[in-house]
């Protein structure tokens, strides 16, 4: 006779329906880690520099399911590139950071999609971010000159201001949706919703200051 199998019991459920991670990566001093901080806490601190990779996840809800979002933040110095490299293969998604009142960090973004490629999968969504919009007076990349690379390499681009809070829920938002359509157990309910609103994701300005976010796809 054969004996009863046993019941196995399990543990309960994640809350969350969906499990993201997004590495971000750009020249030391960009802002990377205010911008992880002003997202996943909605906090600004005076900037410091990351030492190896840290990280910071944040839960929240889209199109009515719940998201976890592992943030990966990279050092920028060049002697952390191995250990950084280390993190694309795994990553869904890449935020490519640049100042925008230092020219130099632009110049390097095509250093950092050069990484993208050789260790990321084929498939994975990148986003070109200029933090410090809030600093127009010191300025030295044009918006137009971002704008235009975005084209040119087929990547999403905004603005945004991790010390006023502008367009950064907007980025991270918009990252991750452009990572769920390509996911066949995405939530059925994108495909209702093709063209939208993405303004609910951007938090009001500040009163009398305006938004520096810009898309281009």
């Amino acid at each position: 006779m054969s004996k009863p199998q046993l019941a196995v019991p399990r543990g309960p459920a994640p809350p969350y329906d969906f499990q993201l991670q997004v590495v971000m990566v750009g020249e030391s001093s960009v802002g990377k880690t205010c911008i992880i901080n002003r997202f996943t806490e909605d906090k600004y601190e005076d900037p410091i520099s990351t030492v190896g990779i840290d990280f910071k996840i944040r839960i929240f809800e889209m199109y009515g399911k719940r998201i976890r979002l592992q943030i990966w933040d990279t050092a920028g110095h060049e002697k952390f590139n191995t250990i950084t490299t280390q993190y694309y293969h795994r990553a869904d998604g890449v935020l490519l950071v640049y100042d925008i009142t230092r020219e130099h960090t632009f110049v390097s973004i095509p250093k950092w999609l050069n990484q993208v490629d050789v260790y990321a999968s084929h498939d994975v969504e990148r986003y070109l971010l200029g933090n410090k919009c809030d600093q127009e007076v010191l300025r030295e990349v044009p918006r137009e000159r971002a704008e235009k690379f975005a084209v040119e390499y087929n990547i999403n681009f905004v603005e945004v201001s991790a010390k006023t809070n502008t367009g950064i829920e907007h980025a991270f938002r918009d990252l991750v949706e452009s990572i769920l359509r390509k996911r066949p157990d995405a939530p059925a309910m994108m495909d209702e919703r093709i063209h939208l609103n993405r303004g609910d994701y951007e938090r009001s300005p500040q009163p009398g200051s305006k938004s520096c976010s810009g898309r281009c796809v």
